[in-house]
């Protein structure tokens, strides 16, 4: 027979013991609301479960199994002849919202989300409640997660039904079977116009994988943006009842948390936003006339220094991805920002809190700027450098200073 909650904590006092992670894990499956088919505990657990780099690798192994069915059907490297008389390259590996994404930006952002869960359900939740009540701690957290439901399903819903197959269908499926579209070529439609890299049927098959591949990770990667907002909004909610008692150690564990939290925040916006560069590039770079992506670019810093030919005249063709890429910023940039409001990290912090609010503006401007006028790729590479930085010190050079200087004072 099951020991029920009082006999677990009483065991735990006793023996002077934290329970682990895994027993918690067990009994939050027991007794709270993760019971059954619920869908956002079960997408919880996908980044608090088991190693921290099953999920990362997995999207990595899937974006490289997709790598090698590229060179399998021909389409990893592969040029048309346009009819403005571009010979253009549109192989799958020179796609950056199918290698840099998948393959570095995805894997880096689910990462960061596991080590910021793990950190906030294992340690810093338990720090700023009473430890008597490890396993009610749990099971509070699994309700806020639960509460979410809906939101988890609606996220499922459009990612999987719109954000797949619909688009698979409209993008990829119909103008393969029509043999045109209103869309660029890509690697997934280069049949229409090279049949002699890839048929028809083959091309359906790996564009409807890939598109099923990239959907799931999608929701993944929203489920994501779901949890930090959910970690800030549960670190509000335990600083507000915490806030009428007067013990300094109570607000130095606040300020201490709250100031990773607010740094795992960052990075992951970060991340988000490049997911959201990468896609609009991609996008971009095929209806512009450059004959790759490498020299798209170095002909925009061209056409900006030295007034070449502006290389961002474009075909008028349908671009889904801008939207889809807009979603992304959209989304990640509201999680970023609740967190800032929610997390109120004191005085001292917020200059740094500025700094990363003017990187991720810097970020978000390059993006929306992504082939609007000659030389925008100057300012996308500014923010993008600044951006890499955020992520090997997300506190911009100043968290640093700050820790030393109290250091220095206490001694």
């Amino acid at each position: 027979m099951a020991m029920g909650l009082p006999g677990l904590v009483q065991t735990a006092t006793a023996t002077d013991e934290t329970v682990s992670a895994a027993e918690l894990a067990q009994h939050v499956d027991a007794k709270g609301p993760g019971r059954g088919l619920d869908l956002a505990m079960r997408s919880e657990a996908l980044f608090s479960r088991g190693s921290p780099l099953n999920l990362p690798a997995g999207v990595f192994a899937g974006a490289t199994a997709l790598g090698f069915l590229s060179y399998v059907t021909g389409v990893h490297s592969a040029t048309y002849d346009r009819v403005d008389g571009v010979v253009k390259q549109v192989g799958f590996l020179w796609a950056p919202n199918w290698t840099f994404l998948f393959m570095v930006f995805l894997p880096l952002f689910f990462g960061f989300v596991i080590e910021l869960l793990a950190f906030w359900k294992f340690e810093a939740r338990l720090k700023l409640v009473a430890q008597s009540d490890q396993i009610e701690s749990h099971n509070a957290w699994a309700r806020t997660v639960g509460s979410a439901s809906s939101t988890y399903w609606a996220v499922f819903l459009v990612c999987l039904v719109f954000a797949g197959i619909v688009q698979w269908v409209e993008v990829c499926l119909i103008p393969l079977m029509k043999g045109n579209g209103d869309y660029a070529i890509d690697w997934g439609k280069i049949a229409i116009v090279r049949p002699d890299i890839i048929s028809v049927p083959e091309a359906v098959l790996f564009t409807g994988f890939s598109y099923l591949y990239m959907a799931i990770s999608f929701y993944v990667f929203f489920v994501g943006l779901i949890l930090l907002y959910t970690i800030a909004y549960d670190f509000w909610k335990i600083k507000e009842k915490l806030k009428d008692q007067p013990e300094v150690n109570s607000q130095c564990d606040l300020n201490e948390v709250g100031l990773t939290i607010i740094r795992g925040t960052f990075r992951c916006t970060v991340l988000g936003i490049l997911i959201a560069i990468c896609m609009k590039i991609q996008s971009s770079y095929l209806t512009s006339t450059g004959e790759n992506i490498a020299a798209w670019f170095v002909g925009d810093i061209s056409s900006a220094i030295y007034g070449d030919k502006n290389m961002n005249s474009a075909i008028g063709y349908s671009m889904p991805t801008h939207y889809s890429s807009l979603l992304v910023v959209i989304s990640t940039c509201i999680v970023f920002l609740f967190g800032a409001l929610r997390l109120d990290i004191g005085n001292q912090f917020r200059v740094t809190l500025w700094k990363m609010s003017t990187v991720v503006a810097l970020l978000v401007a390059g993006y929306l700027l992504i082939g609007a006028f000659a030389g925008f790729s100057i300012l996308l590479s500014i923010g993008v450098l600044f951006a890499l930085y955020g992520l090997f010190d997300p506190g911009l050079g100043r968290w640093q200073t700050s820790e030393l200087g109290s250091k220095l004072n206490v001694s």
